[in-house]
Formats: structure tokens, C-alpha cells, sequence
């Protein structure tokens, strides 16, 4: 293990540039803000095997490190130290089974910036990223940045072992910085958020290129992927970006829009609602009354605090309340921050979105519905589905203690990737628009069919 353990014999590392052979991963918490597992491809798969264990070295990367490992899978990574746990603790639902056995290279390292927030591996320092390589390659990259404010690992569980097993390369960013102070990056408000996108951006350019000195060629077909801020990057790459992928699969990705919604127009009300006692009010901010059962928890961990965190990033000259906050009056300065990041809907590749009818941090009528429709209005709507998921919250870790109320929506990530890959190498394309009802009975935490014939 890394930090004083010791190597597997089958784990070699490989250094590029002036750093250390080993670095110790630090753990560090996070914020979040009919499909079955699929086995990984057969040899009749047009899959390729890589050349054991070589090093290649990642386009415009400060510091890198690399090394073959057993299991590029959480069930390999874990003992031998190549995620932190902490990244994605909480986003996937207890009883996911998830395969593993994923040989292959694993390259961590940073891209050139100036802020500290990022602690893994000792280096205290941004623009983390992790790229993954395995043997047996089936020529597809998917690309994926963190939810919340979380490291470059949040996704190993929910993304990465499940596209490796399926013979992708994978690769992660930590957007540019991490952690509930991430707003003190940047020189103006708004920033920190529009980093985000420049990092995806920079990941996707430099992991194509890594995928094609390592295997030999360009990979025929590259995706992006993400839960929360990550469904965020996926909305916004396939609006400024389209030629960098093949199509993305975004699970109820955050709404910027510069004259809302945003979470300046529903989260303070909810705040405000919630300390009075006023549910008319929470329900009037968004949040549907069959998800009270989830507002107390919500409010102690996700409300108060996102609303101040990411207040901080676009107006911090306000010095009221949370729970008073009125985006609508704020100076045209605060507007101009949200601008840099709005979303405007003209995708330019196909992109099927998930949201959970009871999502109690992002509310589906402020949120995707709110999506559905601007992409429709630039006329793109032959390139977007969008699944409503009876019964699902923002993450699936509440899934453990409320199994008879909510529906995991990680088995239909993996329905609307697979349907992704159908209709955009095949053209098949995917069931209609719909809400999923939640099944009464079955196995929710790895089933799940987005209707039709899949």
C-alpha cells in the first residue's frame, strides 16, 4: 500500500518527471451535493490488450505518477491505496454489487494551478485527475468530474469499476478545487465554477491523447458522465463542447440559469421554511411533499450549507441571512457571476438525463423539468431523453434507511449508459420520455429497465 505499506508483486510504479516513487493517499471527506451489472467484455469483444504495464506519460500534466495494478476496480483499489473511500462514501446505495477484477495501468497526477485545497496523496495541491487504462480496452473513454465538492475518486464506485469492467478507459477530475472553502479560488466571483468546465475540458483533450499513446489509436467513441455538479459538466460539455464526445449520461445534474432557477431561488426559501415551520413554504420552494420524510436530514447537511458555500462564490458582499437571501434583488454583478456558468440547453451530441422525483437537495420541477424544456426550446430535443425516477433522492445512500420509500437511481446510470451506447453506435434509439414508476418489488439496488426492449 502507499504511506509505508507494500506492493502487491504484480503492482510496478512508475514515475514521470521529478517526484517521489510513493506518496501516502490522504483521506479526505466530501460534499455531495432492467439493467443489471454487466460483465466485462468477452474475447469475442473487439477488445484490445494493452502492452503490460507501460508507462505514457499525460499531456500537459506538472506531476504524474503511474502503476499496473491487479484490480483498477474499488475491490483492488481500496486495499492497495489507489482511491479514498471518503470521496465516495455516501453516493451509492447499500446491497450495489459491482464487478471487479479490472487489470490494467492507473495514472494519477495534476495539471499547472495555483490553488492548495486538494490534499490527496500529500501534494496540497489542484487539478487532480485520475486516469485508468485497462488491458483489455474496448476503445472507449468516458470522462467524468466530481459531484459536490468532492476529490478526483468520487465517481470510482458509481462510474469507474463499472465502465472498466465494460473494457473503457476512465477518467476523473477534481475540477480545480475541492472542499466547502472552494469558493476562495479565483480572482472574481464565479470563478471557482467556471473552472470546473475548463478542467473537464482540459481532462477530456489530454486523456484522448493518453488513451491513443497507450493504445495505439484514438478511442472510436468517448462519453461523459456524472451525478450532481458532475450531471452539471456533462449538461455544459455537451452544450460548448460537443465535438469532444459521442454522447453523456447526466444523473440530475445542477441547473444554472442567470434568471433562474437556480439554488439562489429555491434554497432560501426552503431555509426560511424549515426554521419556521412553514412547509407550505418548503413545498412552495420546489420540494414535493412526499419527500418531507427526507427534509430534516437534508436541511442539517445539504440546505444551509450549500446555500451558503456556493452564495459565497457568486455574492460575497451579502451579509444576511441565509434564509433572507432574494437573488432577484441582488446586484447585476451577482447575475454576471451566475452568467458564467448558466446553461442555455442547445446540446450538440445526444445526452439522456435522470432526476429522482424526490430529490431533496436539487428539486426535479426546478431542475430537470425546468432542462427538458430549455433543450426542447433550441429545438434539440431528438437528442435528449429524460427519465423521470419515481422515488429517487439525489444520492442513494438514504436508500439503507428508507428502502420502502426510495428507489437507488444507480442501476438506471447503467440502463441509460447502456441505452447511450445502443443509440450512438448502433442507432437505437432509446425508449421514449418517461417516469419510471418504482417497482413494489425486486432488486432496486442493481435493477432497473428504462422501459421498451433494452
Amino acid at each position: 500500500m502507499w504511506g509505508g505499506g507494500t506492493w502487491f508483486r504484480s503492482q510496478r510504479v512508475f514515475t514521470m518527471g521529478p517526484m517521489r516513487a510513493t506518496h501516502p493517499l490522504v483521506a479526505a471527506a466530501g460534499l455531495a451535493i432492467g439493467a443489471s451489472l454487466v460483465a466485462a467484455p468477452s474475447a469475442s469483444a473487439q477488445a484490445r490488450t494493452a502492452r503490460t504495464c507501460a508507462p505514457v506519460a499525460v499531456p500537459g500534466a506538472e506531476k504524474q505518477i503511474a502503476a499496473c495494478l491487479d484490480d483498477l476496480t474499488t475491490a483492488g483499489t481500496v486495499t492497495s491505496g489507489h482511491t479514498i473511500p471518503a470521496d465516495w462514501a455516501g453516493l451509492h446505495p447499500p446491497g450495489a454489487r459491482n464487478p471487479s477484477g479490472v487489470r490494467g495501468t492507473q495514472i494519477d497526477g495534476y495539471f499547472p494551478d495555483t490553488s492548495t485545497f486538494n490534499t490527496a496523496h500529500g501534494w496540497n495541491h489542484d487539478s487532480q485527475f485520475v486516469i485508468r487504462l485497462p488491458e483489455r480496452w474496448n476503445g472507449g473513454l468516458v470522462v467524468a468530474g466530481s459531484p459536490g465538492v468532492r476529490g478526483q475518486y468520487a465517481n470510482d464506485f458509481t462510474i469507474s469499476d463499472w465502465v472498466l469492467a465494460k473494457g473503457y478507459a476512465f477518467a476523473a477530475t477534481d475540477k480545480g478545487n475541492v472542499g466547502a472553502t472552494f469558493y476562495e479560488d479565483g480572482k472574481k466571483p464565479g470563478d471557482a465554477l467556471a473552472e470546473w468546465n475548463d478542467r473537464v475540458t482540459q481532462l477530456a483533450k489530454a486523456a484522448k491523447r493518453t488513451v491513443a499513446r497507450y493504445y495505439g489509436r484514438t478511442p472510436r467513441r468517448t462519453y461523459a458522465a456524472g451525478v450532481s455538479n458532475g450531471g452539471y459538466l456533462v449538461r455544459w460539455q455537451l452544450e460548448h463542447n460537443p465535438e469532444l464526445y459521442n454522447g453523456g449520461v447526466d444523473w440530475e445534474g445542477t441547473l444554472w440559469r442567470e434568471n433562474g432557477p437556480n439554488l439562489f431561488t429555491f434554497l432560501p426559501k426552503a431555509l426560511d421554511g424549515y426554521t419556521t415551520g412553514n412547509t407550505a413554504e418548503i413545498e412552495a420552494a420546489g420540494y414535493p411533499a412526499a419527500s418531507s420524510f427526507l427534509w430534516d436530514y437534508h436541511y442539517k447537511v445539504y440546505w444551509d450549507l450549500t446555500q451558503r458555500i456556493y452564495r459565497q462564490e457568486v455574492d460575497p458582499a451579502y451579509t444576511g441571512a441565509e434564509t433572507a437571501y432574494d437573488y432577484a434583488s441582488r446586484p447585476r454583478s451577482v447575475h454576471k457571476a451566475v452568467r458564467k456558468i448558466s446553461l442555455n440547453g442547445r446540446i450538440g451530441r445526444p445526452l439522456i438525463t435522470l432526476h429522482g422525483t424526490l430529490d431533496s437537495l436539487l428539486p426535479i420541477s426546478q431542475d430537470s423539468d425546468v432542462y427538458d424544456r430549455l433543450i426542447k426550446a433550441q429545438g434539440r430535443d431528438r437528442l435528449h431523453r429524460y427519465y423521470r425516477i419515481e422515488g429517487g433522492n439525489h444520492v442513494d445512500g438514504l436508500y439503507g434507511t428508507y428502502p420502502d420509500k426510495l428507489r437507488p437511481i444507480l442501476p438506471c446510470f447503467r440502463a441509460a449508459f447502456t441505452a447511450l451506447e445502443g443509440w450512438t453506435t448502433h442507432g437505437k434509439t432509446p425508449p421514449p420520455d418517461a417516469t419510471l414508476p418504482r417497482p413494489a418489488s425486486g432488486d432496486l439496488a442493481n435493477e432497473c429497465s428504462l422501459g421498451g426492449t433494452q
